[in-house]
């Protein structure tokens, strides 16, 4: 029986493998179409980060909440039509929280005038993240990130919810929803370390973390009392960071606040619920440079989440519509 199981997943990895390698992503991919490509959007990455480095914490978002609704095919940065009038961007785990995307339209636009029609936005976002992860980590998060995505043409609100955990997730949600997207539990783990940037408005922990028995410090459920209203919702809900010790730096900091039970999301705190992903909090903890080797592969994996290809997809004129 072991021994069958064994080969089946065998077959199940190879069959992953195969279909990864089939979607053609490669380093350098612009290299000849759009030699300028990645310069550019790094150019505006920086430009906007200069400004508010709380969008580099969006621009890591964006390709996670891209990534996992309909793979990483920039679904997530279509608006409203009548076509369509609930796509991505609309629902509930993106809207109004998510951000970046005046940054996408920047690269998109300088990227148009420089080579029209050959650099596909699911692919802006996709560098995007990693140069964010870069400059919000002083360049210790350094890696390529493979091209050749196309962008799709389908976007439905009503798909965020099933496909995105959320903030009250507790661990086995979280393995499951990272699972079904080939993400291993340590590849969450990993990934969860982006919470060490950006924001969150209160209404995302104030039921679970505040207004019900919960195991987060004392001193931060005080801190927190003093900036969220009891109930949280609509114009009267706050933001607050996500890490108060090194707030605009991509670092392992936020293990160390698991560790003190200073994390603002039911999510992060399951993270000790287990002993293997415990062993793994606490190794981030202690070993920055290896968790940042492991967030670097781990960006990889993630941005080739069901990546479209030719028929499937389109190198969309502006980021924001279907052609």
């Amino acid at each position: 029986m072991a021994t069958a199981s064994l080969k089946l997943w065998c077959l199940v990895s190879c069959a992953l493998v195969l279909a990864t390698a089939c979607h053609s992503l490669q380093v350098g991919y612009y290299s000849k179409t759009c030699p300028r490509a990645e310069a550019l959007v790094r150019a505006e990455v920086k430009k906007a980060l200069r400004a508010n480095p709380g969008v580099g914490a969006g621009l890591i978002r964006m390709l996670f909440h891209d990534c996992f609704v309909e793979g990483c095919d920039a679904s997530v940065l279509l608006d409203p039509t009548a076509a369509n009038p609930q796509p991505e961007k609309l629902g509930a785990p993106n809207n109004p929280s998510l951000r970046g995307y005046e940054v996408i339209d920047a690269a998109k636009s300088a990227i148009e005038k420089a080579c029209p029609g050959k650099v596909s936005c699911a692919d802006i976002v996709a560098f995007a993240g990693r140069d964010a992860s870069y400059l919000l980590s002083g360049a210790k998060i350094s890696f390529h990130m493979p091209a050749g995505r196309l962008d799709g043409r389908k976007s439905l609100a009503s798909e965020t919810l099933t496909f995105l955990p959320g903030p009250s997730s507790n661990l086995s949600s979280l393995v499951s929803a990272f699972a079904a997207k080939g993400l291993s539990a340590e590849d969450m783990v990993v990934l969860s370390g982006a919470h060490s940037i950006g924001r969150s408005h209160c209404s995302s922990f104030v039921q679970d973390r505040l207004a019900a028995q919960s195991d987060i410090s004392v001193p931060l459920a005080s801190f927190l009392r003093r900036r969220c209203p009891a109930n949280p919702a609509g114009a009267n809900d706050p933001t607050v960071r996500q890490d108060v010790v090194t707030p605009h730096e991509l670092d392992n900091q936020f293990y160390r606040n698991v560790l003190a039970r200073r994390v603002l999301f039911t999510s992060d705190a399951a993270l000790l619920s287990s002993p293997e992903t415990g062993r793994m909090v606490r190794a981030n903890a202690r070993f920055a440079a290896s968790w940042e080797k492991k967030f670097a592969k781990a960006m990889v994996k993630m941005a080739a989440i069901g990546v479209k290809t030719g028929g499937d997809g389109e190198i969309r004129r502006s980021c924001r519509l279907v052609n």
